[in-house]
């Protein structure tokens, strides 16, 4: 296939009602991958990223969710690019590999040349077009996105080894006990059609595997209770490890920004990140303001000329901004209305909700003087997953919470449909 036959197609795996379930309560109301970061669906960012992908020809999205949660979604975003973007709902989860292939003839009807594949929770900079073409270069099966991080937080994701001259994967294993490197996959991925080739391998052998296996009664249920059901293919542990240090897969290093976005804190985070990103590559999507004259906001949002706000904010449709209001660091989700003089901190306001007048929504003192000299917003990103303080390094408010006047709510989770006419510190509202 010649350069100017060259096509690519774009795979994004959104996942499905059973994951995100640490995005909670957040993702009671809209699916995760439509959660608004820095104004726009979190499944959004990484379209718009394959969007600059030269002979992009469609844009697929794969997960479990009904197709009438996305449908609305879909529509919009390809009109708005005029490009195919397609949502496929998956029957049961099938693994990362898995749900590929399962729709490998979609997938292939455009004969693509290449198909690069995201996860939807990844927040990056996604550098797409230098990454096909070190990929073309490589003339490998797949070049996987890397990043350095610390050692300390290393085994929490995918850690692998490159060749430094040739970039070729060496070896790759999924959070291992043990420090291997420093270098984690990112979740992005791209790929010949041949990677529908080794998943069919992985299949095949798991088949004959079975049927020649010769096991009494107990060992049959010994097993049954570790293997993967034979249509479930990882691509990390099942793709990956099984072909590192084959000369099939390669590996191109970002040095701009990363985070896996599993936790509301962390999305907090992502939005300030997408935010900053705006002032480089879409700066007419950010509210201007000279301090003395309202901003100007392109929507339905009604902001006081008195109110203060920044840095790291979002505010969505419909939201009301009361006079000497302060927002730092926060998401204003749709129908929001803050009173006068109320403050939102380091905080995610649900959809509906409501803050009165002199109330407080924030993080606690303590943790910004001790953060004080880290970039809004530190939040959770300080933290290791499953530590119940990272759930409380932010305030949350889910759907119509009502926050009465002078109310001070610090470092605590609110379930959809609660008042509040007591202040409260760290705790779970349910």
């Amino acid at each position: 296939m010649g350069i100017s036959e060259e096509r690519v197609v774009a795979v994004i795996m959104v996942g499905g009602p059973t994951k995100g379930t640490r995005f909670r309560p957040l993702s009671l109301n809209v699916p995760k991958p439509l959660f608004p970061l820095a104004g726009q669906p979190m499944v959004h960012h990484p379209i718009l990223a394959c969007r600059r992908i030269p002979n992009l020809v469609q844009i697929y999205l794969i997960g479990f969710y009904e197709e009438r949660e996305f449908a609305l979604y879909v529509s919009a975003i390809s009109n708005e690019l005029r490009l195919p973007v397609r949502y496929l709902r998956e029957d049961k989860p099938h693994g990362s590999a898995g749900g590929l292939y399962s729709f490998r003839d979609y997938i292939m009807e455009e004969d693509p040349s290449h198909i690069v594949l995201l996860n939807c929770d990844v927040c990056s900079s996604f550098p797409l077009p230098d990454m096909l073409e070190a990929h073309k270069r490589y003339g490998g099966l797949g070049t996987v996105l890397v990043i350095k991080v610390s050692a300390e937080s290393a085994n929490q994701f995918g850690e692998l080894v490159a060749d430094p001259v040739t970039n070729e994967l060496l070896h790759y294993t999924e959070k291992p006990e043990t420090f291997v490197s420093d270098r984690i996959n990112c979740g992005v991925y791209i790929f010949t059609p041949d990677i529908f080739t080794a998943i069919q391998s992985v299949f095949t052998l798991r088949k004959e595997t079975s049927n020649l296996r010769r096991m009494n009664s107990f060992e049959a249920l010994q097993s049954a209770t570790k293997t993967l059901p034979a249509d479930y293919v990882r691509l990390d542990q099942d793709i990956l490890s099984p072909l590192a240090g084959k000369k099939q897969l390669y590996t191109y290093e970002t040095l701009d920004f990363w985070e896996q976005i599993k936790t509301p804190g962390i999305s907090l985070r992502c939005s300030a990140l997408y935010l900053a990103q705006y002032r480089h590559i879409s700066p007419h999507l950010l509210a201007t303001g000279n301090g003395s004259k309202s901003p100007t906001i392109i929507g339905d949002v009604y902001i006081h000329p008195s109110a203060k706000i920044g840095p790291n904010v979002s505010i969505s449709a419909n939201a009301r901004i009361g006079a000497g209001v302060r927002l730092i660091s926060c998401i204003i989700l749709d129908d929001v209305e803050i009173k006068e003089n109320a403050v939102v901190m380091h905080a995610i306001v649900g959809w509906k909700s409501s803050i009165g007048r002199w109330s407080r929504v924030q993080v606690s003192f303590i943790l910004l003087s001790l953060h004080s000299h880290l970039p809004l917003p530190f939040l959770e990103c300080k933290q290791k997953p499953g530590d119940y303080n990272a759930k409380l390094g932010i305030t949350i408010l889910g759907e119509a919470v009502a926050v009465e006047d002078e109310v001070v709510v610090v470092n605590s989770i609110v379930l959809p449909n609660k008042t509040l006419n007591v202040s409260v510190q760290e705790e779970i509202i349910l």
